[in-house]
C-alpha cells in the first residue's frame, strides 16, 4: 500500500500541475484580450475641431429632408476626441463581454445583436482593460459617440449628401444598385446581410470606415423627434428615466441609399437587438 504521506504528496502535486495549467491558460486568454484591445485602441482618429483639416463647427442636419433631421443648425466643439476607424468586430467584442451575439459570424465582422445597455457595459468594460494597461490615460473613457460627433466624423469636412457627395449613382446611371455608394457602404444594393468583415470598403475622408450603411449604429443620444431643442457643443441628449428610445445612425445592409445619408437617423428601444445595429466608440477625456 501507497503511504499516507506519499499518496498526500501526489496529490499535492497533481493538485499544483492543475493550477499551473489553469493558469497558464488563463494568461494566454489574457495575453490574446489584451493584444485585442491594444489594436483597439491603435486604431483610434485623433479629431481636433479647430485644428489642421478639421473644421471647428460644422452644420448639422438638413431642411429638406426627413423632419427629424431638421432644423439645420451649428454645432462648434471646442474639445478634441478620437473616433474609432472602424464599429466594434465580434471577436474584440466576445474577448471583453465573454459572448458573441452576432448573427453573422466572422472573428472581423461587425458585432450585432446587442442592446444599447450592452454596448454601453462594453464601453466600460474595455475602458478598465485599457486603463489597466496604461494604453490610455486615467482621465479618459471609451464610450458612445453622441449624435454630433457621429455626424461631425460622418461629414468628415463635407457639406453633401454624403461624404463622397451629393449622389450614389453616377451621372445617367439608373442601376438601383448605387454604383458610387458600393465603394463605401453596404446596403440592400450590395450586400444580403452582415457578412463582410470591417473596413472592405473605402473609408470616408478622415479614414473613417463603414459610417455609411453595413450595420445602424448607437449614438449616446436620447431620440428626439426633431433638433428644435439639440445642444450645439456636440454633447449628447441625455436620456430620462421616462425615456426608452435613443439615435441609431448611418444606415445597414437592410436599406437602401436614401437611408444611409450623413444625415439619416432612426429611433430604436434602447432594450432592441437587430442583426442590423452596431456601434463604434470615441476615446475622450
Amino acid at each position: 500500500m501507497i503511504h499516507d504521506s506519499l499518496l498526500g504528496s501526489f496529490r499535492a502535486i497533481a493538485f499544483a500541475s492543475f493550477c499551473l495549467i489553469a493558469i497558464g491558460t488563463i494568461r494566454a486568454e489574457d495575453i490574446e484580450t489584451m493584444k485585442l484591445v491594444k489594436t483597439f485602441v491603435d486604431e483610434f482618429v485623433s479629431i481636433t475641431p479647430g485644428t489642421g483639416q478639421f473644421p471647428a463647427s460644422f452644420e448639422m442636419g438638413r431642411n429638406d429632408e426627413d423632419p427629424s433631421e431638421r432644423p439645420r443648425h451649428t454645432v462648434t466643439f471646442s474639445r478634441a476626441f478620437a473616433m474609432a476607424k472602424y464599429e466594434v468586430p465580434q471577436n474584440l467584442y466576445e474577448a471583453v463581454m465573454g459572448s458573441n451575439p452576432g448573427r453573422w459570424k466572422g472573428p472581423r465582422n461587425s458585432v450585432e445583436m446587442m442592446s444599447w445597455d450592452d454596448a454601453n457595459q462594453f464601453c466600460h468594460k474595455v475602458t478598465q482593460l485599457a486603463k489597466s494597461q496604461k494604453l490610455i490615460g486615467h482621465d479618459e473613457t471609451i464610450r458612445l459617440p453622441t449624435e454630433a460627433e457621429w455626424e461631425y466624423c460622418c461629414r468628415a469636412g463635407t457639406t453633401t449628401r454624403y461624404s463622397f457627395g451629393d449622389t450614389a449613382q453616377k451621372p445617367n446611371d439608373i442601376s438601383p444598385k448605387a454604383s458610387i455608394l458600393n465603394d463605401y457602404a453596404w446596403h440592400t444594393g450590395n450586400a444580403a446581410g452582415n457578412d463582410p468583415p470591417i473596413g472592405a470598403l473605402k473609408p470616408n475622408p478622415w479614414g473613417l470606415y463603414d459610417m455609411h450603411g453595413y450595420l445602424w449604429e448607437f449614438t449616446a443620444d436620447a431620440w428626439s423627434p426633431s433638433y428644435e431643442q439639440a445642444p450645439t457643443d456636440g454633447s449628447s441628449v441625455n436620456l430620462k428615466s421616462s425615456q426608452n428610445e435613443v439615435v441609431i445612425r448611418g444606415g445597414s445592409w437592410k436599406d437602401s441609399y436614401n437611408k444611409l445619408t450623413s444625415t439619416a437617423r432612426r429611433r430604436l428601444s434602447r432594450t432592441d437587438k437587430d442583426d442590423a445595429v452596431g456601434f463604434r466608440c470615441v476615446r475622450s477625456k
